[in-house]
């Protein structure tokens, strides 16, 4: 399949791409709960023929085209999130409270564009194609797995040489790529924490031990964990998400409650910032409080091999021209792939899907994108694995 028509036959698949989008959209469903999604998916392809897994991750499906080595892998996530959409489109959530603000809609029908290309190709190179149709990179399971970490459990990546993936941005002009070798999204971790005070009337504060008190300097002191205490160099951030305390003007509480998130790349800062946290909890107790600090650790930061991000990026520039190389810093947002990337040489690559002047961020009730950029993945993920197979071939 020569470059333009590789586009051109993407481009003939655009109103089917959109159907399949906007269905997905109208019933979004949420992480470990992608039934209907699934059986969606998994109609669609067997109705072009493919060998499909079903319950693959819990709720996820599995497709094979072909056979041998190598085996390349295309991943897709399918899940939605628990906001209530505000966009009037006529192809609006129809499950209140339930949304796909995240793009997991368009990524499904991109993959399955992918699939109806490869399967239609009769001169594809030899090896074997495996479609990943993943739940839940949203959320984690009672276990804290989410899942990629459950699909690879059940034996989704055996065998596979490499692996690939997108992701629309509604921040990226449509149309544009982003692609980077190497860190391309952070590790993320969360915290709980209390600090521990007396409480008392707040008429005779001399009486007790202010927790609200406490944690003001608690808080100056974890702001300077990234200014003074990291490598500015390394990437790193601890933001505070929510704080609670107190439920009366006049009464001083015996506890205040917090949590965050904390970012970084490296492991070695990913550590380093843990045990600054908990030095910086540690002020309350020199100030006569006391705290509990609970961190849970989330995904590992996605990193991009050179190789593969290097193969994408070469795509791009023949596929669609140079200028559609969108430069950017690396951001600090969270991707479980980056299990996948762990296991196989890998890469995830940005489709700008900015759709209008509006800003519509990611996770917000008004997140929308550009469905002309659908044809643009499909054309790019299928060059991408077709060079993939002959370059490990």
């Amino acid at each position: 399949m020569a470059l333009t028509n590789a586009l051109e036959q993407a481009r003939r698949l655009q109103d089917t791409l959109v159907a399949w989008r906007r269905d997905i959209h109208m019933h979004p469903e949420l992480s470990f709960q992608e039934f209907r999604t699934a059986r969606l998916v998994a109609d669609t392809l067997r109705d072009m023929g493919l060998e499909v897994e079903t319950g693959v991750g819990k709720t996820g499906v599995v497709a094979h085209l072909g056979e041998g080595r190598p085996v390349i892998g295309i991943r897709a996530d399918m899940d939605a999130l628990p906001i209530h959409e505000a966009n009037d489109v006529p192809y609006c959530s129809q499950t209140p409270g339930v949304m796909h603000a995240c793009g997991h809609d368009a990524h499904t029908a991109i993959l399955l564009g992918v699939a109806r290309l490869l399967t239609d190709m009769p001169d594809r190179p030899a090896g074997e194609i495996r479609f990943l149709f993943q739940p839940s990179e949203e959320d984690e399971d009672a276990e804290g797995k989410s899942g990629a970490q459950r699909m690879i459990d059940d034996g989704a990546l055996h065998g596979v040489d490499s692996v690939i993936a997108l992701h629309v941005a509604s921040g990226i002009e449509s149309g544009k790529i982003r692609i980077e070798d190497g860190y391309a999204s952070a590790a993320v971790d969360s915290f709980e924490a209390v600090v521990i005070g007396e409480g008392c009337h707040g008429a005779y504060p001399q009486y007790g031990t202010d927790p609200i008190f406490i944690l003001a300097q608690v808080i100056n002191a974890i702001h300077g964990i990234r200014a003074r205490r990291v490598n500015p160099t390394r990437g790193a951030v601890i933001s505070i998400g929510s704080v609670h305390g107190g439920d009366a003007n006049n009464v001083i509480p015996n506890e205040v409650k917090l949590n965050g998130t904390i970012r970084s790349f490296d492991e070695e800062t990913r550590q380093q910032l843990w045990d600054e946290l908990d030095k910086a909890f540690g002020v309350a107790r020199a100030l006569g409080g006391d705290y509990r600090l609970t961190i849970r650790r989330g995904y590992p930061a996605m990193h991009n091999d050179s190789g593969v991000a290097g193969l994408i990026r070469q795509v791009t520039e023949d596929l669609l021209g140079s200028d559609h190389l969108h430069i950017e810093d690396t951001g600090m947002g969270a991707e479980d792939f980056s299990y996948m990337t762990n296991l196989a040489p890998g890469a995830m690559f940005m489709l700008g899907a900015k759709l209008d002047e509006v800003n519509r961020p990611h996770h917000s009730p008004i997140f929308n994108l550009d469905e002309s950029v659908l044809s643009t993945g499909v054309a790019m993920l299928t060059e991408s694995t077709l060079r993939l197979l002959r370059q490990k071939a």
